[in-house]
């Protein structure tokens, strides 16, 4: 059983951060460590087997990573580690009415946790900005399904 839970932050304007805060304090309330890690300095290097992650980012542009997230995916990328046996969960942020590419900067940590061998628990939190509800407020919840179904696999 995992007790360790590193939230991964990539944001543009902070959101992503508040999101992250609600988050680990849900956490912290079932008896839990949360840790709250901008990607700005973060490499593959940070990804440990004792704990369990979980990404909260926005998507920025044309559907980019955040520029604080960028050199995190790169280096994933580049230098490809074993995530083999980690376990995380995605809650990401973005606007509907960008179709094309909403939420896409989860999809893009998700398929590239996945491609490294971690198994992604639950499905991705696809928070819609046009939707008038605001994500900090779906967070907690959205932890508490999360660590279940983390305790449970």
């Amino acid at each position: 059983m995992v007790d360790h839970v590193k939230i991964l932050v990539s944001t543009m304007t902070g959101t992503a951060e508040l999101v992250a805060e609600e988050i680990a304090d849900a956490l912290s309330a079932k008896g839990k460590t949360a840790e709250i890690l901008l990607m700005d300095d973060l490499s593959s290097d940070i990804l440990t087997h004792d704990a369990a992650y979980v990404i909260c980012t926005s998507t920025y542009g044309q559907g980019d990573v955040p520029d604080n997230g960028q050199a995190f995916i790169d280096n994933l990328t580049t230098v490809e580690p074993n995530l083999s046996g980690i376990r995380f969960g995605v809650f990401a942020l973005g606007d509907i009415t960008y179709n094309q590419t909403f939420c896409n900067a989860g999809t893009l940590f998700d398929t590239a946790f996945q491609k490294l061998g971690a198994t992604r628990v639950g499905d991705i939190m696809r928070h819609d900005a046009s939707s008038g509800e605001l994500p900090e407020d779906q967070a907690a919840e959205w932890a508490d399904g999360w660590l279940e179904q983390l305790t449970n696999t």
